[in-house]
């Protein structure tokens, strides 16, 4: 019997009305949508499993989500993402569906993710066609502040202060990019952009939270580096709702370093014995 061939997928979804990513017993879920759609259109004997490069959390959209499914030798993958778009709800989509190179895993090959939290503050002019894409503060904020204190967050450190801890994980990430500004845009939105080579549970929204505090002029920069410095969950970082946070878009490396990537990634990772917390 052959092996089964790994196909890469490209995925949108608009999350108001899944419970997230992971496939949930009784609730609908991007990956239990999908999952159930792609075992139908292909006939499969055993249902098809998805791994996903990020699990985002209920409410929380993608227009960039990447996953991997081993389909048997016998099935096609090519034309699966026409046969999907025709039994697919409307909220989800599959973009794109290719071939994976050689060493390629959707979650653990990824060097970075890149997420973007819209908020409108009192400043800006809602429309009330994408309010379920974008988060509503009653305060004026500051972007320049806000911008400046996200870049007090970037780099290699322990994010603990801003994660749902996970048992036995680690909440050590590289934050490569992390910057806020008023967009050029009708509304007058708040873009939060963030990319790192991983994020834990929250991360997002708790960072943006922090931030909002910041912008807000309820906490200044001196609070934010305490709260960053603080070794386990602080309690005065608020998570922000979920709507306004979106998965853009997931970075990998070229394919000759797919498997290598992959490998790195599992290890459980610690900070460098003389790294600086910052």
């Amino acid at each position: 019997m052959k092996d089964p061939v790994r196909w890469r997928l490209d995925i949108a979804y608009d999350g108001a009305a899944f419970h997230g990513w992971a496939a949930q017993a009784g609730l609908r879920t991007v990956q239990g949508e999908l999952e159930h759609w792609i075992t139908m259109v292909l006939r499969l004997a055993a249902p098809a499993q998805l791994t996903v490069a990020g699990r985002t959390d209920a409410g929380v959209h993608a227009r960039g989500q990447v996953a991997h499914v081993d389909l048997p030798a016998d099935r096609d993958g090519t034309h699966l993402a026409r046969r999907l778009a025709r039994v697919l709800p409307a909220d989800v989509a599959v973009n794109a569906v290719s071939r994976a190179p050689n060493g390629f895993d959707a979650r653990f090959s990824a060097t970075w993710r890149r997420y973007v939290y819209r908020l409108w503050d009192a400043d800006s002019v809602p429309d009330p066609l994408l309010r379920n894409h974008v988060t509503r503060v009653p305060e004026r904020l500051d972007p320049q502040v806000m911008d400046r204190a996200a870049g007090l967050l970037v780099g290699l450190r322990d994010f603990a202060p801003f994660c749902r801890r996970k048992e036995g994980a680690t909440t050590i990430r590289h934050l490569t990019h992390f910057s806020v500004a008023r967009l050029d845009d009708a509304c007058g939105s708040i873009a939060c952009t963030v990319q790192a080579d991983a994020f834990c549970h929250s991360m997002v929204r708790s960072l943006v939270g922090a931030l909002w505090a910041v912008g807000a002029g309820r906490r200044d920069l001196s609070w934010l580096e305490r709260v960053a410095a603080h070794p386990v969950r602080h309690a005065d970082v608020h998570v922000m709702r979920p709507e306004g946070l979106c998965l853009e878009e997931v970075g990998y490396p070229p394919d000759e370093e797919l498997a290598a990537r992959a490998s790195q990634a599992r290890a459980v990772r610690a900070l460098p014995c003389d790294a600086e917390p910052g």
